[in-house]
Parts: C-alpha cells; sequence; structure tokens
C-alpha cells in the first residue's frame, strides 16, 4: 500500500501494551504500527506529537442527538463537533428524542438524510423496540441499525412508550430470531411509582425516587427473559452496583449480557451535589460514592464492559430547580474522556485502560470491527491526548449546542490535542475542520 501518512509518538496504545511507535496509514486506514525509528516511505508526511498519548479514536455507542425536531436541544453538527474535539470519532445516535424518532425504516432514512452533511466524526443509529412496530425490527435491522433500544419504564417523550415483560418478550423473540441486540432502559415502573415522589430542588428527594430496587429488579427480569429467548441483551447505563453480582452471575452462566456506565456515575457523587443543580440530573441518577466505588470495581474485574456518555442534552430552560420537572440529562460529550482519566489515574488505572472501556469495549458492543484499536487493518482513528495537562471546564469552551454541564468548574487530567478521522486531522487544539464523518451501517 502507498502510505502517505506517518504518526509518530513516543507513547502509542495498541492492543500489544503501549510503546513508541510510528503509525504508517494509507487510504485512511492503518497500514502497519512500525518501530518509532523506522523510515518514513517517500512521499509520505511525517507528523510526530511527541510524547503526547496516540489512543484508537473513541468509539461512544450512546448519544442523543435529537435531530431533527429537537435540533434546539443538541443537533448532529454540534454533536459531532463536540465529539471530535473530545477525542470520540464514531458515535452512535439513539432512536429518541429525535423526531421522527428512529422506529421504522422510513425514519431512519429521514435522520440519515439530516446528517450526511453535517457530520464531524462517523456516525451510526441505533434502532427503537416500541410496544407497536415488532414488524419493522426487522426491516431496520436489514437497513443496517446496529440494534434496537427500549425502555422498560417511561421515557420522557410520549412518541416513544415502554415496553411491558409481554411486549418485551415478543420484541425479544423476533430480535434473537435474526440474531439482533436489544439494548435497555432498565428501570422497573412498579418500583419507581411505589417510591417517594417529592417535587423540589433536594437532590435526596430525587435520588429517594429513582431507587436502586428499580434497576436491580428491571436488569433481573431483563436477564430471565434474555436466558429463556437466547437473547442478546445490553443494560445500558448502569448506576446501581447491586445489580453487579448478578450480572456478573449471569455472564458466568453464559446469558448473552453486557452492559455499560456513564463517566457521570464514574466521576461524580450524590454527596456533592447541591439542591437546585439539575445540571447533575439524569435518570438513573448519580448515587453515593460507595456505589460509585463498587462500580469501578466492576470495571476491573470485567463485569462492567464499556463507559459511554448517554450525552443527553436539553435547552436551559428545560433545567428548572426542581428535580421533579427538569429535563433528565448530562451533557458530557466533549469531556468523557478527561473526566475518566482523571478518576481512573487517582484510582491506579492507566490509559490501556480507558481505552479498553472506551474504545474497544463500544466498538466490540456494536460489531465495528474496523474501530476500537490501533493495529493494521483498522481505520486510522485516533485521539492524542497530552496525559499529564490539566484544565479548568468553563462552559464557554464547549462545543455543544447548550453549554451546561456538570463539569463546569472542575479541574480535569487530560488535553485532548488533535483528533484523526481515517488519516485525516479532524480536530486541533480545539480547531475543527470541515465535516468528513461517513454514515455507518451494522457490518459495513
Amino acid at each position: 500500500m502507498d502510505v502517505n501518512l506517518v504518526l509518530r509518538s513516543t507513547r502509542v496504545i495498541t492492543p500489544e501494551g503501549t510503546r513508541p511507535a510510528s503509525i504508517a496509514v494509507s487510504g485512511g486506514t492503518i497500514a502497519a504500527v512500525l518501530p518509532y525509528e523506522a523510515e518514513v516511505p517517500a512521499g509520505a508526511r511525517l507528523e510526530d506529537v511527541g510524547d503526547d498519548v496516540v489512543l484508537p479514536g473513541l468509539v461512544d455507542t450512546h448519544v442523543h442527538v435529537n435531530d431533527p425536531g429537537r435540533t434546539e436541544w443538541e443537533g448532529f453538527w454540534t454533536a459531532t463537533r463536540a465529539a471530535a474535539a473530545g477525542g470520540i470519532t464514531t458515535l452512535l445516535d439513539m432512536p429518541l428524542n429525535s423526531l421522527p424518532p428512529t422506529t421504522t425504516v422510513e425514519n431512519l432514512r429521514v435522520k440519515q438524510e439530516v446528517a450526511r452533511a453535517k457530520a464531524h466524526v462517523d456516525v451510526g443509529f441505533w434502532g427503537g423496540a416500541l410496544p407497536d412496530n415488532v414488524k419493522d425490527l426487522r426491516p431496520l435491522h436489514d437497513a443496517g441499525v446496529f440494534g434496537f433500544k427500549c425502555f422498560l419504564s417511561p421515557s420522557g417523550v410520549e412518541e416513544f412508550p415502554e415496553l411491558d415483560q409481554e411486549r418485551l418478550a415478543t420484541s425479544l423473540a423476533e430480535i434473537s430470531g435474526f440474531d439482533g441486540l436489544m439494548i435497555v432502559h432498565a428501570e422497573d415502573p412498579h418500583h419507581l411509582a411505589a417510591a417517594p415522589q417529592r417535587p423540589g430542588g433536594a437532590y435526596a428527594d430525587f435520588l429517594a425516587s429513582r431507587p436502586r430496587d428499580a434497576e436491580n429488579t428491571a436488569i433481573e427480569n431483563l436477564i430471565n427473559q434474555a436466558r429463556r429467548l437466547d437473547a442478546r441483551v445490553h443494560v445500558l447505563h448502569l448506576s446501581s452496583s447491586d445489580a453487579l453480582p448478578v450480572i456478573a452471575a449471569a455472564k458466568a452462566e453464559g446469558v448473552k449480557v453486557t452492559v455499560e456506565s456513564c463517566p457521570h456515575f464514574l466521576t461524580l457523587t450524590a454527596e456533592e451535589i447541591p439542591d437546585g443543580a439539575t445540571e447533575f440530573k439524569c435518570c438513573p441518577p448519580i448515587r453515593e460514592a460507595v456505589n460509585q466505588d463498587a462500580l469501578w470495581q466492576g470495571l476491573a474485574d470485567g463485569t462492567i464492559d464499556c463507559i459511554v456518555s448517554d450525552h443527553s442534552p436539553s435547552t436551559a430552560d428545560l433545567k428548572t430547580p426542581d428535580f421533579a420537572s427538569a429535563w433528565g440529562g448530562i451533557s458530557s460529550l466533549q469531556l468523557g474522556l478527561p473526566a475518566i482519566w482523571t478518576e481512573a489515574r487517582r484510582r491506579g488505572f492507566d490509559l490501556t485502560d480507558v481505552v479498553r472501556w472506551m474504545s474497544e469495549g463500544p466498538a466490540r458492543l456494536a460489531g465495528l470491527t474496523r474501530k476500537g484499536a490501533i493495529e493494521a487493518g483498522r481505520d486510522a482513528d485516533f485521539a492524542v491526548l497530552a496525559p499529564e495537562a490539566t484544565f479548568t471546564v468553563d462552559p464557554a469552551d464547549l462545543q455543544h449546542r447548550n453549554r451546561i454541564t456538570a463539569y463546569a468548574g472542575k479541574t480535569l487530567h487530560g488535553v485532548v490535542t488533535s483528533t484523526w478521522l481515517r488519516g485525516e486531522r479532524i480536530a486541533d487544539n480545539g480547531t475543527l475542520a470541515k465535516p468528513s464523518g461517513r454514515l455507518l451501517e451494522r457490518n459495513n
């Protein structure tokens, strides 16, 4: 192959570990990972990033772009710029909060057309599983969605109703018939209905309204269904560490279950959230520090497969000081890597762990075989990180459309100095290139 780029660093994270290396790129693909001092092929451009660490581009499989229909909340232009600025080179868009939701092939085509000219990074799509769209699941699968999202409790938007246990079984049976993947917002509606509901600004009251039991029961029921139907299921945004032993046991038994958690559950704690600070509201909620410690143990032992953002923004007016009525969602797309790295390094993990959780794991979940690692044959997608550098989060510096974030004022380790998509630099110290992302389909 004709090599057109060599990216060199004293610290390149590969599947075999971190080492000095020169990455040869040809036509947007990694041609070879060469020794550091390897001769640069004739005609190739050398980019030497010194001691900055070269990571495989991050993959975020849980992003609410909200475009079209609620583009004032985010949009493909701003979401993908934020992703690029944060070292993310691939994202998968959730099927709800946009209008229309991605619940039919026709609706998928609408979203693809809207995204096509705006994508600064590669973008794929999840489909949605609703009570009345079982007939649409196989056509969506054939059209290239990466799997199907459902809720087991109200989603927060009326056009995306939840599945009860009977309809969950019906949808799972259909999806397992073509070896599809169901990704699940797992909170049990009966436990939520029984929990105390107190409006107001007290975070403790909001936390009590979304108890761990709601997650634990929903996950147990989901695992039972997956076992019975031999279905592939994925637990979204795990918040309750109480569910980890059940998940670990199911995995050991051979049940096809995977699980993710999110930066906000792993770096923020209930104890630090001021009353009225609804930029911290999400469902399920940010829980106590002791719960967070157990989630990190779940990452360490492999029970938790990956970390993704669940970036779910809204306009400022929807973040009222009342936790009961405020929109539930954390905006963190641009900040996930430094937030996780800051906490990971404090807990004794290294960047190879972060790559496993934020690049390899999500790529494996989605079946993105060209993403998630720096090795020959993969897309030349890279995030270049100055891991010892720090910065203080200023919302004005974010690329998100609505610059509301729970991380405002926090000092974080890890500055993304550049991001590369198929061998082209798409972000350079905060300066973004023109959109060059592609629309991805499953197994393509």
